[in-house]
């Protein structure tokens, strides 16, 4: 297991976001877009089995191909959030990264999974472990999706809720993930 070099976060790591965030989520998860569990139950390239995160996406474009990844086009639940984050590592960021030891090649390995169903952690899943420990509240990337744009991005949240300092509000003012169709 690697561990963070000696590292002091600082105003070239670390960033603020504030603005809006979308995830595509599979119809069944629709009813709790803020829980994290299913990542939590699967792990993912940014977070182990056991680790809740949501993985949001700065575009609704590259949320749907973050959420339709393999073969054909999947249904999904399309939702987005108010966003105040406090304390974000700037994984766009080269130098950022390599104050870590960790390149943007490392970040975008699609090897990861293999690794983690071998029993082993992942670079990236461990750059997320490090990075929570630091209390860094989520973790910017590019999106490695099939057909992803240069300037499609990821905000990976490990720590999110109704409080500063990572408040994550879903926008559903007319409560339709909370009520049942009518007929």
């Amino acid at each position: 297991m690697r561990s963070m070099p000696a590292f002091t976060p600082d105003r070239s790591t670390t960033m603020d976001y504030s603005g809006f965030l979308y995830r595509a989520l599979n119809p069944l998860w629709a009813s709790s877009p803020l829980s994290g569990e299913g990542a939590a139950r699967f792990g993912g390239r940014f977070n182990p089995k056991g680790m809740p995160a949501l993985y949001t996406s700065l575009r609704p474009e590259t949320a749907m191909r973050e959420a339709n990844q393999v073969g054909a086009f999947q249904p999904i639940t399309l939702v987005a959030y108010r966003a105040e984050i406090v304390r974000v590592f700037d994984g766009t960021d080269p130098v950022a990264l390599s104050k870590l030891g960790i390149s943007v090649a490392t970040l975008a390995d699609c090897r990861w999974r293999d690794t983690m169903l071998a029993g082993s952690i992942p670079a990236t899943q461990q750059l997320a472990i490090d990075l929570k420990v630091q209390r860094y509240a989520g973790i910017l990337v590019p999106s490695f999706a099939p057909h992803a744009q240069a300037d499609d991005r990821n905000l990976v949240l490990w720590t999110w809720g109704q409080q500063p300092p990572a408040v994550l509000q879903l926008i559903d003012d007319q409560g339709r993930l909370s009520s049942p169709p009518q007929a």
